[in-house]
């Protein structure tokens, strides 16, 4: 009997990529990027939909066209003209553009948040309506709700696309989604429970999402926390929205998108908790404009790089007892170009900095400039002092060009159920959690320095550093373990393994030369 071949299922992803080279034809990567994940949000919110509308109708109680019924679950309202199935029955006629921007369009009217939220522009000529009806056949196959159920869909969907996108047109957008590992770990260290949350670059909301996650974890109260947020790119502006609704989280992210520097959508707010990821050395940002700006208050930033004027407007906006996790290129820590140098020595003196964290390479699908994390509170707990980790030999590779951060966060529950020590938590498996569990030795003042790994510095050991803050400057380096073979028996047995290499290559190079000799040529 023949073997059954087994085919793999494909993954969202793949067949969003699937998707996306449907349209490929007479669409740019940036606008069937848009095409396609607006047809997603669709189709999530549909399957969504339909799956409350069948355990109403299981229930019996006649109450499955009740509007109420479906708001109170989180689940938007899709009218009967806007529904998935309605529109794959159309996928091959040739108004299925207009269908489809009819059905966004009456989802907006029947949900307020969505306003001005959901792409319309499906019907324009330059969309090939054959293409479009197939990529409808592709997502009508796509249970949208079990696959997203319990993950960051709408993130994982996006930086998957930034990552094919880029990859595609051998450039990036200048806007990235920041891998979750990443933010979990941002979100780990500054525990944000309750009040006030601030991302001036949010993208698609990834930091949001993750901060809901950890106090629902923790069994917080969402209730207790306030998000707010800002975004340059209106696509991705309208992507946070989506992004944010579908799990029934509010934020206020501005009455349009809008650029943090020039057009401060909470020019005076202030808040408990600041996470983001802005884009790296941004070099046009407004600096001629914005020259005597109260925010410098540390000092100007330099026209041709924007890091010290995110990590200014971030303590700006930060409150008596708040605390910054941000993301930032490895140069940051160093520089002295353009005064940068001199702000980063006023942070330090002022005693803001309080830890740095250089991450692990290959953590980014389409940025491979190495990276690094600030945390910066007005109210240390360790005045005085700056804690460093170096993590860049953590996490483990997913793929042959990119690395994760591990994150078992029940064996880490487990560990401090039992009232171990951090330290005893398996390295290759909980990346996040030990990052974190250091941070709060730290703020304990229980922490030991690790070689290799860790280290709690004071401002004079800084300073002493001409305020460079590389990590690696301060935690050194790891110590070899000691195998237990002594010297002398290490060194016979690597000084017979070097005379046999050299054996073996005296015996090779006269083969080559009898060889060559055969042939007729003598090698000198």
């Amino acid at each position: 009997m023949a073997k059954k071949k087994i085919v793999k299922e494909k993954s969202i992803e793949d067949r969003i990529w699937e998707s996306a080279n449907k349209l490929r034809g007479n669409l740019t990567a940036s606008e069937y990027q848009n095409v396609v994940l607006g047809l997603i949000f669709l189709k999530y919110i549909s399957d969504c939909f339909d799956k409350r509308y069948q355990e109403l109708v299981d229930e019996g109680e006649g109450f499955e066209e009740d509007r109420d019924e479906y708001t109170a679950e989180h689940v938007f309202w899709v009218p009967q003209e806007a529904r998935w199935r309605n529109i794959a029955d159309h996928a091959l006629d040739p108004r299925i553009g207009l269908i489809i921007d009819d059905a966004l369009e009456e989802i907006e009217k029947e949900n307020p948040r969505l306003r001005h939220v959901l792409p319309r522009n499906y019907a324009r000529p330059e969309i090939d309506k054959t293409r479009l009806g197939e990529v409808v056949q592709i997502f009508d196959n796509v249970d949208m709700y079990a696959q997203g159920e319990g993950i960051d869909l709408f993130g994982r969907v996006y930086e998957y696309c930034l990552m094919k996108f880029a990859a595609e047109t051998q450039q990036s957008y200048g806007e990235f989604y920041t891998p979750s590992c990443i933010v979990r770990t941002i979100v780990e260290v500054l525990q944000p429970y309750e009040g006030r949350v601030y991302d001036p670059a949010c993208g698609s909301g990834g930091m949001f999402v993750q901060s809901a996650k950890f106090v629902e974890h923790h069994q917080g109260n969402l209730r207790k926390v306030l998000l707010y947020g800002q975004e340059y790119n209106a696509n991705t502006w309208k992507m946070a929205h989506m992004n944010l609704a579908i799990r029934g989280l509010e934020a206020d992210l501005g009455d349009s998108w809008g650029d943090s520097f020039g057009d401060d959508k909470h020019r005076t707010q202030k808040f408990d908790f600041i996470m983001a990821n802005p884009p790296f050395n941004m070099s046009e940002w407004g600096a001629k404009r914005l020259a005597d700006d109260v925010r410098w208050k540390y000092g100007v930033p330099p026209e041709g790089n924007a890091n010290y004027a995110w990590i200014q407007h971030m303590i700006h906006h930060l409150s008596p007892t708040g605390r910054i996790g941000l993301v930032l290129a490895n140069g940051s820590l160093s520089t002295n170009t353009g005064g940068e140098g001199d702000i980063r020595r006023r942070l330090i003196e002022a005693d803001l900095v309080e830890g740095i964290i250089a991450m692990p390479g290959q953590l980014f699908y389409n940025v491979t400039i190495p990276v690094c994390v600030w945390f910066f509170n007005r109210r240390k707990k360790n005045p005085g002092k700056v804690l460093f980790i170096d993590a860049r030999e953590m996490g483990m590779m997913v793929d042959r060009t990119h690395r994760e951060l591990t994150d078992d966060q029940n064996r880490y529950d487990a560990v401090k159920k039992e009232n171990k020590p951090w330290a005893d938590l398996p390295a290759e498996e909980c990346d996040i959690q030990r990052i974190a569990a250091t941070f709060r030795a730290y703020e304990n003042g229980t922490l030991d320095d690790v070689k290799g790994f860790c280290a709690v510095c004071s401002l004079d050991d800084i300073a002493k550093q001409d305020f460079v803050l590389t990590p690696g400057r301060y935690v050194g380096i790891a110590e070899a373990e000691d195998d237990g073979i002594p010297f002398e028996e290490k060194m016979k047995t690597l000084t017979d393994e070097l005379s046999s290499l050299f054996a073996e290559d005296l015996r090779l190079q006269n083969e080559i030369r009898e060889q060559l000799a055969k042939i007729g040529f003598d090698l000198k």
